[in-house]
């Protein structure tokens, strides 16, 4: 009932949206003489944030078209390498004739899988960070599906499904990769997933378990510097966000009748986190439209285009994250299970391991993504690092000037030393004795 609400709502605020638009350009016309006066200036700048806060985001394009190496451009191109019912494998290929021009060599960079959360926003949040690994990796992200737009006759997609996925996506990208491994990295949520997936593939000695994991800003255990997420989550019943969360796609779209959590009330749930602080950048973004300063429009058009583009998760997924990982800890505990077996982050053993914390992330608290290295007991100390960067938040983990700076480059670094050939299981060797 909420889903279908908020479509009408949607619709029924359209023709005030589309005059809105229609009277800031009247404002802002040059054919208008009163164009620059203040009140001009003031009535367009109202009426162009109460269009903006009343239009639909769509999935932003990601724009990447080239990236710089040993002070070249280098063309980039977008390649769908690997299609599934819920996920897309994109890798941002790029251009090997003008890269190995540019090194005077052949270049043979360490691939990576760069796993976007599937938390309401788009892959594309995560632009940022491609851009910065671009030019030293052969970059591959999981570009997740709006959950809406997947046909109900594609099934279920739940955590167990999710570590499935990457499973696949890493075989597929060791099979191109020189060493036939590639080093992999979550950002914030699916941090738990990658955990189990190297661990199921470490278990089974998967020639393509990953060479290195790096888990930013991620939930492993998430009883450790609890911030206002993870109490909302233990504070209320599993049956709360049963009956509280889950509404069904209305007919409006090809997931008709699918049961999900949507990505407005998700959007809601973070605007309201830190509502004073959105509401003074719109103000500003009023008071910059008034005083013409374009510069900074543009920069609060932009982030917002990104913040309020949202999706859609399935049912299961939603359910299945909240009691495993936020309310029973079953991985901290060493109790999650995947496909009836249990997940075993002991049998780790040359999978090296990376963990980034922020300093102030609301989100992932401080300890949260370090309890990795507690739980991975068989994984040498020369192969782990623990890092926390100083003075970012959750966001910053990820993106932004510190992220490029001085995040990226440890990361880089500690997948370059970790890059070489596979190695054998101290079990295999064992067995071989």
């Amino acid at each position: 009932m909420l889903y279908s609400a908020y479509e009408f709502a949607y619709a029924a605020v359209a023709p005030a949206r589309i005059a809105a638009g229609f009277g800031a350009r009247f404002w802002r016309s040059p054919f208008n003489p009163a164009a620059h006066t203040w009140q001009a200036r003031s009535a367009a700048a109202a009426l162009d944030v109460f269009e903006n806060a009343m239009r639909r985001y769509p999935k932003p394009a990601w724009d990447i078209n080239a990236t710089t190496v040993e002070g070249a451009d280098i063309p980039v191109s977008l390649e769908a390498v690997e299609t599934k019912d819920f996920c897309t494998l994109l890798r941002f290929k790029r251009d090997e004739k003008a890269l190995q021009q540019a090194r005077g060599k052949t270049a043979s960079d360490p691939a990576v899988l760069l796993i976007a959360p599937m938390s309401g926003h788009y892959a594309t949040l995560l632009r940022g960070t491609v851009e910065a690994m671009l030019p030293d990796h052969d970059v591959y992200i999981t570009d997740w599906l709006d959950a809406r737009d997947v046909p109900v006759s594609r099934g279920r997609f739940d955590l167990n499904d999710y570590i499935d996925y990457l499973i696949g996506f890493m075989r597929t990208i060791g099979q191109s990769s020189p060493t036939g491994r590639a080093h992999a990295m979550a950002v914030c949520q699916p941090g738990p997933a990658l955990l189990a997936a190297a661990a199921v593939m470490a278990e089974d000695e998967n020639p393509a378990r990953p060479a290195s994991i790096t888990l930013m800003g991620s939930p492993i255990d998430t009883r450790l510097s609890p911030t206002t997420p993870n109490i909302i989550s233990q504070e209320r019943p599993f049956s709360w966000f049963e009956q509280n969360m889950i509404y069904t796609v209305p007919a409006l779209y090809a997931g008709a009748m699918r049961r999900v959590y949507p990505g407005f009330v998700q959007l809601y749930s973070f605007l309201s986190m830190n509502s004073d602080r959105h509401l003074n950048a719109h103000y500003d973004y009023f008071q910059h439209l008034v005083e013409g300063d374009g510069d900074s429009a543009e920069k609060h058009r932009s982030f917002y285009d990104e913040y309020l583009s949202v999706m859609d998760m399935t049912e299961e997924f939603y359910l299945q994250t909240i009691r495993e990982v936020f309310q029973e800890h079953t991985l901290a505990e060493g109790k999650f299970m995947h496909r009836g077996r249990r997940v075993k982050p002991e049998a780790m053993t040359d999978i090296a391991l990376m963990t980034v914390e922020g300093e102030n992330d609301d989100i992932s608290g401080i300890g949260q993504t370090q309890a990795a290295h507690t739980l991975c007991t068989n994984i040498p100390q020369d192969m782990q690092l623990d890092y926390i960067q100083k003075g970012v938040g959750h966001y910053g983990v990820f993106n932004g000037s510190r992220w490029r700076t001085e995040i990226q480059p440890k990361v880089a670094e500690f997948m370059r030393a970790h890059d070489g050939k596979r190695k054998t299981s101290p079990q295999k060797m064992a067995a071989e004795q």
